[in-house]
């Protein structure tokens, strides 16, 4: 397995997957993605994992988002095999036998967000941000986010992060019950791991029998979310309004919405 994107080791039974794209704050790119989905192979085929931490290189973010430079240039078709793409290798992270833990680090948007709440228990640093920021750019969330982030802090908040676009910080987001403890930066990655290693101790067919039930019975309609999610992403691709904001986000200036 070779991966450019993403830095992996495994330390007593605990595999560490870092998403590491520093300088652009780690965003997805496809290439991250696919790289994503080599790695839950990888895990899948190893029977002596018995947990999975993620989290993202450098102090400043866990992962910031997609990469707006490639996905502007994204035909409406091409968008929606992207949401697809997303959508199948976020599914396939969340039924992992195993137990999975988001160590955010710092700025968790947009597909950021949507890999963390893919991930069983998130935990996050005091610099920690999360948001679905989609509607900035006249898109929406494309990668399970609409569906995700209600079974976390409920309709009614889902609905008001994901309409307005704005960011919570890490106090809040602990409030609102989406990460479950903040910690300092320097300890971040440490407790993360130590709670994976405790969970591995555990009577592994118990805990995936655990896992699998509670996910089963908190998210039913989940696949039939994610296919309109995904329809609504493509056909927003070819609106003037998302050709609009992507375009603007690329050339940094204010989005001029027209509401076509």
């Amino acid at each position: 397995m070779h991966l450019d994107n993403i830095l992996w080791t495994v330390e007593e039974g605990v595999g560490i997957a870092t998403l590491n794209r520093p300088k652009a704050l780690n965003a997805l790119n496809t290439q991250t993605v696919r790289e994503l989905g080599e790695l839950l192979s990888e895990v899948e085929r190893d029977a002596a994992l018995r947990a999975l931490v993620l989290t993202g290189a450098g102090d400043k973010a866990f992962v910031a988002g997609a990469d707006i430079a490639e996905m502007s240039g994204l035909a409406p078709l091409e968008a929606r095999r992207f949401a697809e793409a997303g959508q199948r290798t976020l599914e396939r992270l969340e039924a992992l036998a195993i137990p999975t833990i988001a160590a955010v680090n710092g700025f968790a948007l947009g597909g950021g967000c949507e890999i963390a709440m893919a991930c069983d228990l998130i935990y996050a640093s005091e610099r920690a941000k999360f948001g679905q920021p989609e509607v900035n750019l006249g898109i929406i969330p494309a990668f399970g986010g609409t569906q995700r982030l209600q079974r976390r802090v409920g309709s009614a908040r889902a609905m008001e992060m994901i309409l307005t676009g704005d960011m919570a910080d890490a106090a809040t987001a602990k409030a609102w019950g989406l990460a479950l403890e903040v910690l300092p930066p320097d300890k971040l990655l440490g407790h993360a791991i130590a709670q994976a290693r405790k969970i591995a101790s555990r009577g592994p067919a118990a805990v995936a029998a655990a896992k699998r039930i509670v996910r089963a019975t908190a998210a039913p309609q989940l696949l039939a979310g994610h296919e309109m999610e995904a329809e609504a992403f493509a056909a927003l691709f070819a609106s003037e309004d998302g050709r609009e904001g992507l375009k603007a986000f690329v050339e940094k200036r204010p989005a001029r919405f027209r509401g076509a």
